[in-house]
């Protein structure tokens, strides 16, 4: 029989940087010439994001804000070492990495094999040297599952659920950071370099709309004004359902099996309505509140226009751990969101364990 373990995560790139350059996603957006003067002035904000973003626009509030990311992701460490897995079953958004304009599929299991993986490309893009003071090329090897990768992809097919299956990861192309980030994180002290344990990853495509529209990125608001939308991504009761099939598909085997999401919550950057200069916190309250609560029917009740609306597009990895979990009848046995106005997303951590009762 199996046995199985749930837990919640960031993949917050800029966590893999240093402090000077983690609220930089604010600071472009702040340079962004399409959005108003008023919503830009630090005088128009409230008082605790300006305390967030100081006299030095947020590198001292940086150290705080790590310190909470890191601890969070040390108890989730913690978390899987006791539970000791066999696999890691990632749900992590793909942000035009390895699909692109050749193929966007809703779901896909990567039945890869070891990759070795560059952890610190997305910030050495961006100018940051990485938090732990190691060369830009540094590299770690992400172990994979490939024959429980197969076999999951089968059991997906053969109850009914679509989905697609990759064996190779696009050439010349970055490994997805939702999931490559999962293993830097929850290996933190030694940048993702001692992490023992194998992965199957399942990216989903929560940039719906904008997979192909925004390239999984950012976008002023003058480019996006006459942008041709994709098609929408899959919905928050689709995702709910795809978690929920992953647990069957293992339930009747002998694996210990760990269910990670893998992803903050509202994103600044793609919340139109806020000129991409804060989370919608509200938002993010208000499912947060039914997640801690179970109260599953209204929370995959959400719109797909509703998450992106809110900015929440990577949420659809939580929807399915809650699916997963569901099904499975673990429990909550711990969460914190951490929130932020200046650190470009807000944050849920959690842990689901199987229940005492039988």
């Amino acid at each position: 029989m199996a046995h199985f373990l749930g837990l919640g995560i960031t993949h917050y790139p800029l966590l893999a940087g240093t402090d000077h350059h983690m609220a930089g996603l604010l600071r472009w957006t702040l340079a962004d010439p399409d959005i108003p003067a008023e919503a830009k002035d630090p005088a128009n904000w409230p008082p605790a994001m300006r305390n967030e973003w100081g006299s030095d626009r947020g590198v001292t509030a940086a150290a705080g804000h790590r310190k909470l990311l890191v601890e969070n992701l040390t108890r989730c460490r913690e978390a899987l070492d006791a539970f000791a897995p066999d696999v890691l079953v990632v749900w992590g958004d793909d942000q035009y990495e390895n699909f692109r304009e050749e193929v966007i599929p809703p779901f896909c299991v990567l039945a890869y094999g070891d990759v070795e993986v560059d952890p610190f490309e997305v910030m050495t893009k961006r100018g940051s040297p990485n938090a732990w003071g190691l060369p830009d090329d540094t590299t770690m090897t992400v172990r994979g599952a490939a024959d429980e990768a197969r076999r999951l992809a089968d059991g997906l097919l053969q109850r009914g659920f679509d989905v697609a299956y990759s064996y190779q990861k696009r050439a010349n192309s970055p490994f997805p950071h939702a999931i490559a980030n999962t293993q830097l994180f929850l290996d933190y002290p030694h940048a993702g370099r001692e992490f023992p344990y194998r992965m199957v990853p399942i990216t989903v495509n929560c940039y719906g709309q904008h997979a192909i529209a925004r390239q999984g990125g950012l976008a002023r608001f003058a480019e996006i004004a006459d942008e041709r939308l994709d098609p929408v991504g899959p919905s928050p009761t689709r995702c709910f359902d795809l978690g929920r099939a992953v647990a069957q598909s293992f339930a009747d085997t002998d694996l210990r099996v760990a269910l990670v999401a893998s992803s903050s919550w509202s994103h600044a950057f793609l919340t139109d309505k806020t000129w991409h200069i804060t989370p919608d916190t509200e938002a993010d309250r208000r499912l947060y509140d039914l997640f801690v609560a179970g109260d599953y029917d209204p929370w995959k009740a959400t719109t797909t226009a509703a998450i992106v609306e809110s900015g929440q597009h990577e949420m659809l990895n939580w929807f399915c751990l809650t699916g997963a979990a569901q099904e499975l009848g673990l429990e909550l046995s711990w969460s914190e969101l951490v929130l932020t106005d200046v650190f470009n997303s807000n944050k849920c951590f959690a842990v689901f364990e199987e229940g005492t009762q039988p």
